[in-house]
């Protein structure tokens, strides 16, 4: 093999090394451990860009329990398809809403939820609020 071809050779695997490791600490990053309070924000931006509309109603708010270390819930119904799915989402993250929040039950709100999973909803989120009375306090 001539010096010319060995180099070329030596080139090619250096930079394919190069490839797998630039690889590697992409996939470290993405599956990186996230917290559960990431993993919700995650979830409800999801919900806001591939989530269908629905109509819903605010049936509840409540405060934080300190004993069960949930935050401030909002319990709303919605109807997709014929079937009425209730849900609630804690809204604590989410300040200006979870400020807001007392006062609105009986209150008609717009639902986004998953097309492919319905009962994966929120009504709302750091993009968007569904409760009409409070949209422009979103955080």
């Amino acid at each position: 093999m001539n010096p010319g071809a060995r180099l070329t050779l030596g080139l090619a695997a250096a930079a394919a090394v190069a490839g797998l490791a630039a690889w590697m600490v992409s996939y470290a990053r993405q599956w990186r451990k996230k917290s559960p309070e990431e993993i919700e924000r995650l979830r409800r931006l999801d919900v806001h860009r591939r989530g269908r509309i629905a109509l819903g109603h605010v049936v509840d708010f409540m405060d934080a329990d300190s004993s069960s270390g949930q935050g401030r819930l909002i319990l709303y119904h919605y109807e997709v398809g014929g079937v009425t799915y209730e849900a609630a989402q804690d809204i604590s993250a989410l300040a200006s809403l979870a400020a807001a929040a007392r006062g609105l039950s009986g209150q008609i709100a717009s639902v986004k939820y998953d097309p492919k999973r319905p009962t994966n909803s929120i009504i709302a989120c750091e993009e968007w609020c569904g409760i009409k009375e409070i949209a422009g306090l979103r955080d």
